[in-house]
Order: structure tokens, then C-alpha cells, then sequence
């Protein structure tokens, strides 16, 4: 993972929220939500909250009394989930590296990370983490997506970033966000985290645009796949969106567009 797989910042956070979410997170976050509040927990910690969907869809679900601290790497996202949930006062906003988490041990009765170990420079160091702020049978939930082939929209895009960089294709998407689908090494690094029991599941699930340009922005210009592109040239951002497009048309005509995506949801236990 390059130092530029972690920037959402400028124009990325707004982008983001307004294409990408809708497009691909909302379904999973709904899920994560439903499994996070099954067991009236008292206190959540959310790491890697992006632009707070699940948030969005958890906090309804929690009850009055429960403590809710939303953590993201990135102010720039943070500030965005902040502005689009209101007033809550069982919701703290706090900056944290998921790495180094700045609470005491055994705080929490779950951790919740919708789509963000993917981007761990050291998975287990994190899983050790959310592990010792958990309290004895706490619950670490979260989700990951499965490999590119299985995520077409994706898979398109990134086809098309090869397309217009031929000599050094722009690898963002399938390296990081899809980068972390072996089952047994999500099984495996959690138990060397010290998780006691780990269930894993995967859910295929369709998104869907209005048009064919909207997952083409989405991925082009509302992941850190820009960082990428404009790494390598920045007047060819444009080209690159277009190319996507092109190839969506081709595949799923100009729209509404549906695509299939699959990500796997896991359930780790203290």
C-alpha cells in the first residue's frame, strides 16, 4: 500500500459521500449496523468511519443510554460525517489512527470498522488494538470487500486506468479496497490478534446508479485512486473518468446501471 492509498482529502470526502456511498456501502453498512445493536451494547467505538454511513445507520438503532465514539484517520471525512448527522449527544467525534486508539483497555462492548482494515499498515497491530480497548466477550465487527473479479464496477474502472496508463497502471482499487479477501488470513490474523472465536460470512449484494457517469466519478475522482491518476497526470483525471464510462456503457449500457458487488462481513469475539 503506497503512502497515497490513505489521502481522502480536497474534493475526495464530498465526491465520496455523494457517489460512491449510495453506490456500493449503504446495503453493507445497514447490515454492520444490524449486527452491531443486536446485543444493546452500552458503548461503540467505530474506527475508519469515512463519512459516517454506518454511523448514519447505527445510531438510530442504539439506545439512549449507549456511548457512541465515531474515529476516522482523516479529519477531512470526519468533519464530513459530522456535518451530515445532526445532533446526537450519545455521539463523540474524535480523530484516532485505529493503530494507536487513544482509550483505556476494556472500554468498549463493540468496535465496528465498515471497509477500513483494508487500509491497516499492519492488520494484526490493529486487531491487537480494537481487541484491547474491547471489554471480556466484547465484539469486534466488520467487513471487507472480496476480491476485484467479484466487483464489477471496480473492475472496470481499474481496467480503464490501465487502459489510458499502459506502461504503469494505476492499481489503487484492486491493491488496497480489494486487496484483503483470503478468508483464512482474515481468520488467521485475528486469532494471532487474540480473538477467541471468529465467524465469517460474504454477501452478494447489486449496486446501482442512475447512469453509467456515476460510478465512473464515483471511483475516479471520489477514491485516493485520484492520488494515483494525478500522481501520474493530472490533465488525464478527465480521460481516465471518461474511459470508465465507456467501458460501463459497453457492459451494462448507459443506465440505470446495476453491478455486482461482494464483500465479507466478520464477527470476532474476546
Amino acid at each position: 500500500m503506497s503512502d497515497s492509498d490513505k489521502v481522502f482529502a480536497g474534493s475526495i470526502p464530498e465526491i465520496y459521500d455523494t457517489y460512491l456511498v449510495p453506490l456500493i456501502f449503504e446495503n453493507f453498512a445497514s447490515d454492520l449496523a444490524c449486527k452491531v445493536a443486536a446485543d444493546n451494547p452500552k458503548s461503540v467505538l467505530e474506527t475508519a468511519a469515512g463519512s459516517g454511513v454506518v454511523t448514519r445507520a447505527l445510531a438510530p438503532k442504539l439506545g439512549a443510554d449507549c456511548s457512541y465514539v465515531v474515529t476516522d484517520l482523516n479529519q477531512p471525512m470526519l468533519d464530513r460525517a459530522a456535518s451530515r448527522q445532526g445532533d446526537d449527544g450519545r455521539i463523540a467525534w474524535q480523530q484516532a489512527d485505529a493503530l494507536d486508539l487513544p482509550f483505556d483497555d476494556q472500554t468498549f462492548d463493540v468496535v465496528c470498522c465498515q471497509f477500513g482494515v483494508m487500509f491497516f499498515p499492519d492488520r494484526i497491530k490493529g486487531y491487537r488494538e480494537a481487541r484491547r480497548v474491547l471489554r471480556p466477550g466484547g465484539q469486534f465487527v466488520f467487513n471487507v470487500w472480496d476480491h476485484i473479479e467479484e466487483n464489477e464496477f471496480a473492475n472496470l474502472v481499474t481496467r480503464a486506468a490501465g487502459q489510458i496508463f499502459p506502461e504503469d497502471p494505476p492499481l489503487f482499487l484492486a491493491r488496497t479496497p480489494h486487496g484483503y479477501h483470503d478468508i483464512d488470513l482474515i481468520h488467521d490474523e485475528l486469532r494471532q490478534a487474540g480473538f477467541e472465536t471468529v465467524e465469517i460470512g460474504t454477501i452478494t449484494d447489486s449496486s446501482w446508479a442512475p447512469t453509467a457517469r456515476h460510478p465512473a466519478i464515483a471511483y475516479c475522482q471520489g477514491t485516493p485512486l485520484r492520488n494515483e491518476l494525478e500522481a501520474r497526470d493530472a490533465a488525464k483525471l478527465a480521460a481516465v473518468t471518461d474511459r470508465s464510462e465507456e467501458l460501463i456503457v459497453s457492459r451494462f449500457g448507459p443506465g440505470p446501471v446495476s453491478g455486482k458487488i461482494q464483500g465479507h462481513v466478520i464477527v470476532a469475539r474476546t
